[in-house]
């Protein structure tokens, strides 16, 4: 495993190096809004697994001597495009452009352009701390990590040697068992009514935001800019989107401060549209969010990737659509006072796997397969038939002929990789919790 001095060092001199790299990763935005990192940073202090999901810049800044080179990374399978942030609980469902529920990979904030391993050694990781969580051996958590590795690979070889989409269905209500169908059953039984009765009310005949639940009512000023801005995002909208011209009305627009793990600090807003009909039960909300920098761009050199994406919302929803087939049609980007920024639905349909159930060996074995296989489909699906040309080439073919020149020494990289960045996760994990309780964190 590839973990750079400070696998080695001190509680302190580790300690030295977190808040080096959070500085880095987070001082702008902890600057400006300390309490949202107050929230993100206690949320964060609950578990070892809450600590590794909000550090992805710990994880990278530890992985990047990687960057010119590592097992399995040629010219090709080290420039494809990657999720970012792949952990056990970035899985979910979501409704697609053509009406279907799908479990698939979801949240690209860090997607970006490089080594396909360093997404699986993320998942790997997060493995290994979920089968820490649920008390497995160590020789369980090998098993998980072998179990997904087998499954990604098998995937991978399946598309690689064109196999049909019967072949390799998506996982839908039809086709998903388990937990995952679980979540798609759970998705389907919500409604965008119930979505806009918790968020919305009705007000003189029209729908309008309710006041209060994190809601920030905005001056004219800023109102006036949030709508530029809008109009700015509808000429990013295939042309599909536009299935009825007055689903683009607006109707209110409100302020929200992110406060979770993921979005602390970031400002982002809520707009209500009119929706595909006249009737008020058929709004719909989306949400405008300052995108930011992904946490693996920092130990990516390549000018042309990093060239090729005009802002970082930009590269969220082009790497949301390289990397997920048929994504929401209301997925697209704008700038507001001159920052990237990306827009989407708040869906009605979204539920996220949900791991508090999920405690049997070999339940746990059938998920962990799945995600495997969701992964290699997400790879396979972003390469030069995606539309894009920043990967001019079929990555699922790149990946399987990189694999089968050492078949076993991949599913071992991987089991080594989750048992030790597992555990250095759970002591890092401790040390920040350490740094944020005595008020070593500067700002806070």
């Amino acid at each position: 495993m590839s973990v750079p001095r400070s696998a080695e060092a001190t509680a302190e001199e580790r300690g030295e190096e977190i808040l080096a790299v959070f500085d880095t990763a987070f001082g702008q935005l902890l600057a400006a809004d300390p309490a949202a990192f107050q929230v993100k940073f206690r949320k964060m202090a609950a578990s070892a697994f809450a600590f590794y999901r909000g550090t992805a810049c710990l994880f990278y800044n530890d992985l990047g001597r990687e960057r010119h080179g590592g097992p399995f990374l040629d010219e090709r399978t080290g420039r494809v495009w990657i999720h970012g942030d792949l952990h056990a609980e970035n899985f979910g469902t979501y409704m697609n452009s053509n009406g279907r529920l799908i479990f698939n990979v979801n949240d690209f904030d860090e997607a970006y352009v490089g080594p396909f391993t360093w997404d699986l050694k993320r998942l790997a990781a997060s493995l290994a701390l979920v089968g820490y969580t649920k008390a497995l051996s160590d020789g369980q958590i090998t098993g998980l990590v072998r179990i997904c590795a087998a499954a990604y690979r098998e995937r991978i070889h399946a598309l690689a040697a064109g196999a049909k989409h019967d072949e390799v269905p998506p996982f839908t209500l039809d086709t998903a068992e388990g937990p995952l169908l679980d979540a798609l059953r759970d998705a389907r039984s919500l409604t965008r009514f119930s979505l806009l009765d918790s968020m919305t009310e009705i007000r003189d005949f029209e729908r309008r935001f309710a006041p209060g639940g994190g809601s920030i009512e905005l001056d004219a000023a800023t109102r006036y800019k949030v709508l530029a801005a809008f109009d700015g995002y509808l000429e990013t909208l295939p042309e599909s989107s536009l299935t009825r011209p007055d689903s683009y009305r607006v109707k209110d627009v409100v302020g929200r401060r992110g406060i979770g793990i993921g979005s602390a600090g970031l400002p982002s807003y809520n707009i209500l549209l009119e929706g595909n009909s006249d009737a008020l039960e058929n709004d719909v909300v989306i949400y405008m969010k300052q995108a930011q920098t992904p946490a693996v761009s920092r130990h990516i050199d390549d000018t042309t990737v990093r060239e090729y994406f005009q802002h970082e919302g930009h590269r969220t929803v082009i790497s949301q659509r390289a990397l997920q087939d048929h994504a929401d049609p209301w997925l697209g980007w704008t700038e507001l006072d001159g920052t990237g920024q990306l827009v989407a639905e708040v869906s009605p349909y979204a539920v996220d796997l949900d791991w508090g159930d999920i405690d049997e060996p070999d339940e746990i074995a059938e998920v962990v397969a799945d995600l495997g296989r969701a992964t290699a489909t997400m790879h396979g699906a972003a390469d030069y038939e995606s539309g894009h040309s920043l990967v001019p080439f079929s990555t699922e073919r790149a990946i399987d002929a990189a694999i089968a020149a050492d078949e076993d020494g991949f599913g071992e990289m991987l089991v080594e990789f989750a048992h030790r960045y597992g555990a250095r996760a759970r002591a890092d994990h401790q040390i920040f919790v350490d740094l944020f309780r005595n008020g070593r964190i500067p700002g806070l």
